[in-house]
């Protein structure tokens, strides 16, 4: 028998055998765009179970599932023509849209959490479409770590999250993106924007005009989408904000050219000031600072603007008090 937990680099044979463990209500983790995944079959309420079982996630919080194509999608939530131009404009892609039941959907209700609308994606990845193309049914798959903590963007991140929890780990490299997906609810009059992610938000305004921005949930009230809950995406270490300057045993998050040398550990996330580059090395970043050796990670400021914005929610859970 196989080793659980086991890293495979993606070829015809190995999806086949993701697909087949997936079909037998394991759990396998496939690389997005965005982060790595914790897929499992969609349509199976113990694979579903599984997924929130794995990761020690309240099962409160719903799930996202992830279809090869729109057309997929459709036939699990109601589209209205709002949601026909967004999914004809950035799907596939790091867009999740938030849409209301079908009668008949396929989907395990376990995945919308006690909710009437169910959050759906089509990843751009190629090892997802392989994998989605050969299961042949969509996959539950939240970020793969256990709940709260820092999102995977290697298939390394995933083995030191989850370990044998998982059947297989598909490789499919550094994630391009890393961050999680832009999350719309569109199962409402004015679509909300849900969470901050790799579309910015400005980028959206053009396409919905009206469109609105969620205030967090108030004290035990359920989230309507992942990545609401105040603490999230976070390290063991504590974070402190907005932070010019490291002490000698505080590890920096830094950003730009002009980021102070004197840290012992600086970790930069964009010297170019970039914040796509930023992205995509946030989580890693986190988690390098997170075994420095210091005591703290002292992050400074990033502009509140197109990926900063999602950038920044991810750093503001990170450094919220902990559950």
């Amino acid at each position: 028998m196989a080793a659980r937990g086991r890293i495979e680099k993606p070829s015809d044979a190995t999806i086949e055998a993701a697909s087949a463990a997936l079909r037998a209500g394991d759990l396998v983790a496939l690389p997005t765009e965005t982060v790595y995944g914790l897929a499992g079959d969609a349509t199976n309420d113990r694979a579903v179970a599984a997924i929130f079982a794995a990761k020690d996630r309240p099962r409160f919080n719903p799930l996202i599932a992830h279809f090869p194509h729109a057309a997929g999608a459709a036939s699990a939530v109601q589209f209205d023509e709002r949601a026909e131009r967004l999914a004809a404009r950035f799907w596939p892609g790091p867009l999740t849209l938030v849409l209301p039941r079908r009668a008949d959907c396929g989907v395990s209700l376990l995945a919308s959490a006690g909710l009437d609308s169910l959050a759906v994606r089509v990843p751009a990845h190629p090892v997802a479409q392989a994998l989605l193309a050969a299961l042949g049914r969509p996959v539950a798959a939240p970020s793969a770590n256990r709940s709260g903590r820092v999102s995977p963007t290697e298939a390394a991140h995933v083995v030191a999250e989850l370990g044998d929890r998982v059947a297989m780990i598909l490789d499919g490299g550094p994630c391009r993106l890393g961050i999680e997906s832009t999350i719309i609810d569109l199962s409402r009059r004015k679509p909300l924007l849900l969470r901050q992610g790799a579309i910015a938000q400005e980028t959206l305004a053009g396409a919905l005009d009206d469109l609105e921005v969620a205030a967090p949930p108030a004290q035990g009230e359920r989230p309507a989408a992942p990545g609401m809950l105040e603490s999230h995406y976070a390290p063991d270490l504590p974070i402190r904000l907005e932070a010019a300057d490291a002490a000698t045993d505080e590890a920096l998050l830094a950003f730009g050219p002009d980021a102070p040398r004197a840290a012992g550990a600086v970790f930069n996330l964009s010297e170019r000031s970039d914040l796509v580059e930023a992205a995509a090395n946030l989580f890693a970043m986190l988690r390098q600072a997170d075994v420095s050796g210091r005591r703290a990670i002292a992050v400074m400021p990033i502009p509140e603007r197109d990926l900063g914005r999602a950038i920044n929610d991810r750093l503001r859970r990170a450094a919220a008090p902990r559950r």
